[in-house]
């Protein structure tokens, strides 16, 4: 099986610059995930990062285990089981996932203390590694510098939306009966993915329909695109189809930031090719994307061809 490509990122500085920024783009292209080593950010603010999720984690663990629907699902579904009942079929529409956001403008969590100052800091590091990313890929494209990020706020009028999900997938008695995170693609722009360096989980889609685990490596960021990207490229670097799979050990850490457009920002194709894909403002986009994450993207970029034509 395939292994998603594992890039030094910092080669971009020295003599190996055109075979790393091959390699990038060889990643954008036919995987659509990749990972980035060596990135300039801390390894010691990454090891505060994995303390402070995981403290925080301790405190949402009995919650997780008493509130969350998946949990009583499957609870019932093993009940049944015992009792002889009809063949299990795996629960649908919910995840095996603990989950809550980080923004600007969202209250933080208070505990453990120290988890608002390191993630602040980190999410300031991650910022700077995302905007880097969007140079390179501009540089890739052949699009003028800055052109995403002007895409991405109006030509500057409005802030990119940059957002932080903060996610744990608890050991699973019975991974067969549930999903982790079911397979869908992000909505947004790029997203840089601070994942468990123990416990594996998450797999992307291959373009021949395989799956391939985006294997744990230590202090390393994965990165993939989004559906505003594909667009952006008009197709030419595609968001791919991921999924985490419940496991029986270990309590997966996973710490993603999307960097997005600003909600009343117009996506459109910035690279002519014969297949375009719809203009839209994102807002637009998200309002059909929170129903159909799940499904084909194809609906809901025809969703969008829909209503631009209006």
């Amino acid at each position: 099986m395939a292994a998603i490509p594992v890039i030094d990122f910092s080669k971009l500085e020295g003599s190996e610059r055109a075979e790393t920024m091959a390699a990038i783009a060889a990643g954008f292209e036919h995987v659509g995930f990749f990972q980035l080593v060596n990135t300039g950010i801390p390894d010691e603010l990454l090891e505060r990062v994995k303390k402070v999720c995981s403290d925080c984690y301790k405190l949402r663990d009995e919650a997780f285990m008493d509130s969350n629907l998946a949990v009583k699902a499957l609870a019932e579904l093993v009940d049944k089981e015992s009792e002889g009942g009809a063949p299990m079929r795996k629960i649908e529409g919910m995840d095996w996932e603990d989950v809550f956001t980080l923004h600007d403008d969202l209250p933080w969590p208070s505990n453990p203390p120290a988890f608002k100052e390191t993630m602040m800091e980190y999410r300031k590091e991650l910022r700077k590694l995302a905007e880097k990313m969007l140079g390179v890929m501009e540089e890739l494209l052949g699009l003028e510098e800055g052109h995403i990020r002007k895409a991405f706020t109006n030509d500057g009028e409005l802030e990119p939306f940059y957002g932080t999900k903060v996610s744990h997938y608890p050991p699973c008695p019975r991974p067969d009966l549930v999903d982790g995170l079911r397979a869908h693609t992000d909505a947004g722009g790029l997203i840089l993915l601070f994942q468990d360096d123990r416990f594996g989980g998450l797999q992307a889609q291959l373009p021949d329909g395989s799956w391939v685990d985006v294997q744990p490596l230590d202090n390393a960021i994965v990165v993939n695109t989004g559906d505003q990207i594909e667009v952006l490229s008009n197709g030419r670097y595609k968001s791919a189809w991921h999924r985490i799979l419940a496991t029986r050990d270990g309590n997966r850490r996973s710490v993603a930031s999307f960097y997005n457009p600003a909600r009343l920002a117009t996506i459109a194709p910035a690279i002519p090719a014969a297949d375009n894909y719809p203009s839209f403002v994102f807002g637009d986009y998200m309002q059909v994307y929170v129903k159909q994450k799940f499904q084909a993207k194809t609906s809901r970029f025809a969703a969008m061809a829909t209503t631009t034509t209006k």
